[in-house]
């Protein structure tokens, strides 16, 4: 078996308690997220690792943004964070990577992400994990379409989509070129 990376055995340990501590069981947690029991129990015991679409249902079920159920998991808040300490995380199976530039703070509510999707990538979240969040999308290099309740938009590097997330939405990665965009998150 790999060698399991420490951030990978906090979210374990993290989702367990997120469940626990609700006096949910994980049948419960399954009627929330529409994850099979099984899943979600092989989750806790960090025998898999969730996908991007995953953590969004279960981010969902307990109505946290996925950064700051990630700022749970990862160190504490410090006011300069150097780039070689910005939190990564990969989802190997949909090719999406997620660097916490500026990782969330109870204090603090502004969030920037800067995210990598490979070329083809298609990841689609139900709803959002909280409604009404603003969102502030650059695409920096590739092209991305982004579906937002059924209405598609394009972009191309150095576009801007501006939003509120209320409901479904969809992200598509240009198949050769993939996409890298900041997400800034209030």
């Amino acid at each position: 078996m790999p060698e399991i990376e420490n951030n990978d055995i906090r979210l374990a340990e993290r989702l367990k308690v997120l469940r626990t501590g609700r006096g949910w069981s994980f049948e419960d947690l399954a009627e929330r997220s529409a994850i099979s029991r099984a899943t979600l129990s092989r989750m806790e015991k960090c025998e898999v690792s969730p996908t991007a679409a995953v953590l969004g249902r279960l981010c969902a079920a307990y109505g946290l943004t996925m950064s700051r159920l990630m700022a749970m998991v990862e160190s504490d808040h410090q006011p300069l964070v150097l780039k070689s300490e910005q939190p990564v995380w990969r989802d190997d199976v949909t090719g999406y990577e997620r660097r916490s530039v500026s990782p969330p703070a109870e204090s603090l509510s502004c969030e920037v992400l800067e995210c990598r999707l490979l070329p083809g990538t298609e990841i689609d979240y139900p709803g959002p994990a909280k409604k009404g969040l603003e969102h502030h999308l650059v695409l920096r290099e590739g092209g991305l379409e982004i579906s937002l309740e059924g209405v598609v938009h394009i972009l191309n590097p150095g576009d801007c989509l501006r939003y509120k997330l209320h409901g479904a939405n969809t992200f598509r990665a240009d198949q050769k070129l993939g996409a890298r965009y900041l997400l800034v998150v209030l």
